[in-house]
């Protein structure tokens, strides 16, 4: 697959209503938030695991789209093939440790990885445990989502009516008629009432070269950021809605621009009534909470565009 010969700087904006877009285990599955400002986060992490699931949907068995990273797979085996592959399928390839005997070796298990799972060359892998096949740096990177505004995470109590064994069925029996006083299940679920938020995606042109990224896999990954909670939805997670992805297109592998002064041309703006407002204006202190996507609006400054950049809208 040709190689990309254009970098390309993404804002990434979605939202997410009534739900929990990215517990965090270390606080009781609250959704995460930076405690010093109640701004919410959401992990590169998280965002690339639902770019992989929607890749195992949209691409199936497809070659070269296979998932290096899914829930309980055993990485080594899929290091294993690779060394199959390579040496072939003799008994120096079933030892529970493996390493390359030569430099061309390495770069053919690499290679294997890269070209056969989506997002090893696409995110990069470290995969040197046990069985090792090397270690990549993907060309494309994602940092944490941070909301646009801070956000109130809501703490709902919930009931559970079925009873699990007889005993606590028994238990349930004795305590009266009135089904509203019965020794029910309590649980609690976490919520964002709304909240949108705001990633930023980078396209490394020339890591590309390494891995084998190419044009197909750049337009899969922008289809995937369009579609990828279409096909990720759960009670916990509420709805979450990819709203904006705004690319800055680079005429060059190396870049014509610092990303950060491109990043800054995309404004988010809060809307009171009819005027707009920068998030965090004094004047916003008594204006009702955003609920809405409508309740914001996104500019993007295209005057004077440094050379050799293009703004490209993805959706």
């Amino acid at each position: 697959m040709t190689s990309l010969t254009n970098r390309y700087d993404i804002v990434f904006l979605f939202d997410v209503t009534r739900g929990n877009p990215n517990g965090d285990p270390d606080a009781g599955n609250l959704p995460r938030i930076d405690p010093e400002t109640n701004f919410g986060l959401v992990t590169d992490v998280c965002l690339k695991r639902k770019i992989r699931n929607y890749t195992e949907l949209a691409k199936g068995d497809q070659p070269g789209y296979r998932i290096y990273v899914q829930e309980g797979a055993i990485l080594n085996e899929k290091h294993r093939e690779a060394y199959k592959a390579v040496r072939g399928d003799g008994d120096k390839s079933s030892k529970d440790k493996l390493n390359p005997q030569s430099d061309d070796e390495a770069r053919a298990l690499t290679k294997f990885m890269c070209d056969n799972f989506f997002d090893v060359r696409t995110f990069g892998a470290v995969m040197s445990t046990g069985i090792n096949a090397g270690q990549v740096r993907g060309p494309v990177q994602v940092t944490f989502a941070t909301s646009i505004e801070p956000i109130l995470p809501l703490e709902i109590s919930i009931t559970r009516m079925a009873a699990t064994n007889e005993k606590e069925k028994a238990e349930r029996d004795k305590g009266g008629d009135d089904e509203r006083t019965e020794n029910r299940t309590m649980g609690r679920k976490h919520i964002v009432p709304y909240g949108l938020y705001r990633a930023h995606i980078f396209v490394n042109a020339k890591l590309t070269e390494r891995t084998g990224f190419g044009q197909d896999d750049l337009d899969h990954l922008f289809a995937s950021l369009a579609s990828m909670f279409e096909h990720d939805r759960s009670a916990s997670r509420g709805e979450m809605v990819s709203r904006r992805g705004i690319a800055f297109k680079h005429a060059s592998a190396l870049g014509n621009a610092h990303a950060q002064a491109l990043f800054d041309r995309v404004k988010v703006w809060r809307r009171s009534g009819d005027d707009l407002m920068a998030p965090g204006d004094a004047r916003l202190d008594n204006a009702k909470p955003a609920r809405q996507f409508s309740d914001y609006e996104v500019t993007i400054d295209r005057d004077a565009l440094p050379d050799g950049i293009e703004v490209v809208e993805l959706f």
